[in-house]
């Protein structure tokens, strides 16, 4: 289970809004066909005039569908790579960081077609997990790398107490949940450059 909320500074609570989703063959078989039309496209803005409803259109498509492929690569990565029962996820995160990956990608000679994504999250003990590398086109020669770096919400990691508890539920190592960040990282890396003008670093 993902789970997206609605971060609040009310009395210090947070508010959090639970959703199951179900991420079975058909669901990976009918976003590799999105991928597959979405990708034989134009891309984004080829075109049009900037503020076109076309154009605005097919970008609002296009980043709806990779917040969902974030959130799919989340959900599978829960008890493999993880270790939790749920991934606790800020309602706005995964669009926000679609909106960057776009604007990321428009200067590219082949846009978002050329991009190969890394997926990883913030370790507790320093480091990080990766969890998926992402090629947006396998048919293109990718022309930049993307590193996205997810934080973990550091006031949500158990206490000592909680500890206690879990083990009594879980196995060793096994927790009941991580709560994300509403922040994150992302590394931009151009394949055809070696200037160290070629790596974007961008901090949220």
């Amino acid at each position: 289970m993902v789970a997206t909320s609605t971060l609040k500074n009310k009395n210090s609570e947070c508010i959090s809004e639970a959703f199951d989703r179900r991420y079975d063959q058909s669901y990976i078989e009918d976003e590799l066909d999105f991928w597959e039309r979405c990708l034989s496209e134009p891309p984004v803005g080829v075109g049009l005039s900037v503020g076109d409803p076309e154009s605005l259109r097919q970008e609002a498509g296009t980043c709806q569908q990779l917040a969902k492929l974030l959130e799919g690569c989340l959900s599978r990565a829960k008890k493999s790579t993880l270790h939790c029962a749920e991934v606790l996820v800020p309602e706005t995160l995964t669009r926000r960081i679609s909106r960057d990956v776009l604007r990321l990608a428009a200067a590219e000679p082949c846009g978002l077609r050329g991009c190969v994504l890394h997926v990883l999250v913030e370790a507790e003990r320093g480091g990080c997990k990766r969890l998926e590398r992402i090629v947006c086109d396998a048919s293109v020669v990718p022309t930049f790398e993307l590193t996205l770096v997810f934080k973990q919400d550091a006031s949500a990691w158990p206490s000592l107490r909680d500890l206690f508890h879990i083990g009594a539920c879980f196995a060793p190592g096994f927790r009941h949940a991580l709560k994300l960040s509403p922040g994150f990282r992302l590394i931009k890396k151009k394949l055809y450059s070696s200037s160290p003008a070629g790596t974007v670093v961008e901090e949220y």
